[in-house]
């Protein structure tokens, strides 16, 4: 055997142990039911604590993730917790700053900042929205889903 031939053949071994590696590792990831994910989306993550936990009364929620010194976030974070104020007991707001928590940005798949993210009280996620995303925008978009929230938002516009 020619020695360019050996060089090929350990090249082929090599990868094919790289790629056997890299599916025995996916594959013990934890796997998301609702999208087919190759890992837990944080909704089943934070679901699964949840049920841990005892609690059973899931709200729909949005999700934002973006960073606290990024222009867009920044501008959202007063909307953000002004429906926080608003809708308690409607839908949860929650806000994960991926520079802070760079796990989060994986485990949610971002691509951009901010991106919202709406959870149904089940759990899984029915829209997602990269980029700046108003008061009214968000609201329309629940009321889309099937969310009564226009009674509630009588003379509480921004």
């Amino acid at each position: 055997m020619s020695r360019i031939s050996r060089v090929i053949v350990v090249v082929v071994l090599l990868g094919a142990i790289g790629a056997v590696l890299a599916l025995k590792l996916r594959s013990t990831a934890p796997r998301c039911p609702c999208s087919g994910a190759g890992t837990a989306c944080a909704t089943h993550v934070s679901g699964m604590a949840s049920e841990a936990a005892g609690v059973t009364n899931r709200l729909p929620r949005l999700v934002d993730l973006g960073a606290g010194k990024c222009v867009s976030c920044k501008a959202m974070a007063p909307i953000l917790e002004r429906l926080n104020e608003d809708y308690a007991g409607t839908f949860e707001v929650e806000f994960i700053d991926v520079w802070k928590d760079e796990t989060a940005a994986e485990t949610y798949g971002i691509r951009m900042i901010p991106t919202q993210i709406f959870y149904g009280a089940d759990g899984k996620e029915l829209f997602r929205h990269e980029g700046f995303f108003g008061r009214e925008d968000i609201l329309t978009k629940w009321q889309a889903l099937g969310l009564d929230v226009d009674t509630l938002d009588e003379g509480v516009r921004d």
